[in-house]
């Protein structure tokens, strides 16, 4: 499989790198190819490259070893193509407090990867902003779906931030593939169900009905998720089933589920909600896990009003 096309995509439209700054490729001992792939292109660019390679983290939102972060924290952009994700960890946060552009890929295939980065990036990003219009300062968000999701959000005094994949300002992230607006609610309430994709099973043959009381989750139906859960509260206690972030996708490229949450998150006209952390999403839970659900037949309205979403 040809993975330059897709890292020459990242590298120069998505991060923008320049031939006077440094960049940090970080990747694990599963995802050395791609990572390898973009240090390619990006050392044709700049001799201030490097590629950096570790174990692969026990779970998503793990911390890397200590030289990474500090590496991901000294570099002017970074990318990041691991099995588990980074995007919500202490070191992605101070790398991009410390002015790096930032671009993480967890749980990134080569499938997605070739797939996932064969996108109009500019059109996303007005995908994104038209979405941002419709549901910015709302006070109330509510989700339901035929598979009998009613669940609402009170953003309250936090910001609805946009993944768009370009990354061009200093201080700046996003996911790779890209393709989202999404929140961390102050407060939730009610039930949702996951017909999607969840972690650890990819995409679903069946349903994962998750209940929530007072911006916490109190039920989930499913053992596997579960058991994730019940792992990380074991470290940080209740902090673990915060609800930590509502969703949705605006990447009209991305027309159907393949089984990655970070590619099928993005997916439009799909709403992803995420137990666990938001510390790094605007939010002030820090937790060891953040675990999104996507489901595929959401209807959103936004202080009692339906909005429209995205549709491919």
């Amino acid at each position: 499989m040809d993975l330059r096309p897709a890292a020459e995509t990242a590298i120069r439209q998505c991060m923008d790198l320049q031939p006077d700054e440094s960049c940090a490729i970080v990747t694990d001992d599963e995802r050395e190819p791609i990572g390898a792939a973009l240090y390619e292109v990006a050392r044709g660019i700049t001799d201030d490259a490097v590629l950096l390679r570790y174990p692969p983290g026990p779970q998503h939102g793990a911390e890397p070893p200590e030289p990474i972060a500090a590496a991901m924290a000294n570099a002017d952009v970074v990318l990041a193509p691991t099995s588990k994700s980074l995007s919500h960890t202490r070191a992605r946060g101070a790398a991009t407090d410390a002015g790096a552009r930032a671009a993480t890929l967890p749980g990134i295939t080569e499938e997605v990867f070739t797939t996932g980065l064969d996108a109009d990036y500019e059109r996303i990003r007005e995908e994104c902003d038209r979405m941002l219009e419709r549901v910015a300062g709302a006070e109330e968000l509510r989700v339901t779906s035929p598979q009998g999701t009613d669940i609402t959000f009170e953003p309250g005094s936090r910001e609805w931030l946009s993944d768009t994949g370009i990354v061009h300002e200093a201080g700046g992230f996003s996911n790779l593939p890209a393709g989202e607006v999404f929140v961390s609610p102050e407060s939730a309430e009610g039930t949702y169900v996951v017909d999607g994709t969840m972690h650890p099973h990819g995409l679903l043959d069946g349903e994962i009905e998750i209940t929530v009381a007072d911006g916490s989750v109190t039920s989930v139906s499913d053992p596997d998720v579960r058991a994730e859960l019940e792992e990380a509260e074991a470290e940080v206690g209740r902090d673990a089933y915060n609800l930590a972030e509502l969703g949705i996708g605006t990447n009209l490229a991305v027309t159907e589920l393949v089984g990655s949450v970070l590619l099928d998150e993005k997916a439009a006209g799909t709403v992803h909600i995420a137990i666990g952390d938001d510390a790094g999403i605007g939010g002030d839970t820090d937790a060891p896990i953040h675990s999104d659900g996507i489901l595929r037949e959401p209807t959103v309205y936004a202080d009692g009003k339906e909005i429209e979403l995205p549709r491919p």
